[in-house]
């Protein structure tokens, strides 16, 4: 038997509901039937994953795994075009799952409502032809990477930041993988995430619809992926631009002589656990009682101005988190300064730094967030 005929067979349903497809020489019935044959993991139901995984179940992929442990929050629909109003509070991967197949009954979404982590990724990635990564942090993106090198699959990749945008194809078996562009992640202190810096909606909508367009064409084995190539999107000026990138021969887990054989902890090698410098945190009731009892202390707001035009604490000082080491000068050594945020992120950071220079500062726990959910509802969330 032909590996032609071991593919599925499309019902007449299918074979309408896929024939703008059909028409195209690089798909055509074949092609289609293998799309119904294949199957991709995507790997987080947020700005990117949403766009990929519809245009996925639209185009036929017969086997869809969505994996995301996060609850919708009302800050996500400005972006995560699946979800409705009435959907914050559930489950991301239950609700994407739902509404995928309405897109497509034709094809099979299993939704994991888990936290992929180093004691799950291999067993469930192995299921599945192509992964997806949709992650918005690195810890993700290094395991997603290992665990596709350690299984031989391709990993296609994008992330979103502000106005910007990327994407790669990664994939070791003929080409470099995410450690040999990034060997090291950044320092913890440096990474905002779009809850911080900020995206513009459409920005994911654009990179999550190429990643489905590379996932479809690899599942179809037709054109040339973005394997050593990495996309670069300007949103402000809407200009593509592409750089290559070349396989490391020393890189751990792809190269020559691998010593990475097996998963590791990748929060702790993202440096998310750290001992030495944590900060003093107070929480938002514990700054409530203070304000209260009168006690002298210094209310400081790290966030943009933009931000802080919008909602900020009452009596606080602003200087943002970029020029606090310039203006440290402008705070006393001996006040208790209470650093916030919007998250609590930002503050940790401004905390961590005044202490090095001698001065009493606590991070806000949860940010100005918290202290509108626990203190405060008459300040805007954002």
């Amino acid at each position: 038997m032909s590996a032609t005929s071991a593919l599925p067979e499309l019902t007449k349903g299918e074979a309408e509901r896929y024939s703008r497809q059909l028409v195209l020489p690089e798909v055509g019935l074949d092609g289609q039937r293998r799309l119904k044959a294949s199957s991709v993991l995507v790997i987080g139901a947020g700005g990117l994953g949403i766009p990929a995984s519809v245009y996925l179940a639209a185009a036929g992929v017969g086997r869809i795994g969505i994996v995301d442990h996060d609850r919708i929050e009302r800050s996500n629909l400005h972006r995560q075009i699946l979800y409705s109003e009435g959907d914050v509070g559930r489950s991301k991967a239950i609700v994407a799952s739902e509404r995928l197949r309405l897109v497509n009954p034709h094809v099979s979404v299993t939704p994991y409502e888990m936290k992929l982590d180093s004691s799950n990724a291999l067993g469930l990635l192995e299921g599945y032809d192509v992964v997806v990564d949709c992650t918005d942090n690195f810890p993700a993106r290094y395991l997603i990477n290992d665990a596709s090198v350690l299984l031989r699959k391709p990993d296609v990749y994008a992330s979103v930041f502000r106005f910007d945008g990327q994407a790669s194809v990664f994939d070791a078996r003929r080409g470099p993988c995410y450690r040999c562009l990034f060997p090291e992640p950044p320092p913890p202190e440096s990474v905002q995430d779009c809850a911080v810096a900020g995206v513009l909606g459409g920005l994911p909508g654009m990179m999550g619809s190429l990643q489905a367009v590379q996932a479809v064409m690899l599942a179809l084995g037709e054109g040339e992926p973005l394997v050593g190539r990495l996309v670069l999107l300007n949103g402000v000026d809407m200009t593509f631009s592409e750089l290559r990138v070349r396989k490391n021969p020393d890189c751990p887990v792809c190269g020559k002589n691998p010593t990475i054989m097996g998963l590791i902890d990748y929060e702790e090698f993202c440096g998310l656990k750290r001992k030495a410098d944590r900060v003093e945190e107070i929480t938002p009731v514990e700054l409530e009682r203070l304000m209260r009892a009168g006690e002298e202390i210094v209310l400081l707001d790290v966030r943009e101005p933009s931000e802080y035009d919008f909602c900020r604490i009452e009596g606080s000082k602003l200087i943002p988190l970029g020029e606090l080491d310039q203006r440290s000068a402008e705070l006393r050594k001996d006040a208790r300064i209470i650093v916030y945020c919007h998250l609590g992120v930002r503050s940790a950071t401004a905390a961590r730094l005044l202490g090095s220079k001698g001065f009493k500062a606590a991070s806000l726990r949860g940010g100005i967030r918290a202290w509108s959910d626990e203190v405060d509802p008459n300040v805007a969330v954002y």
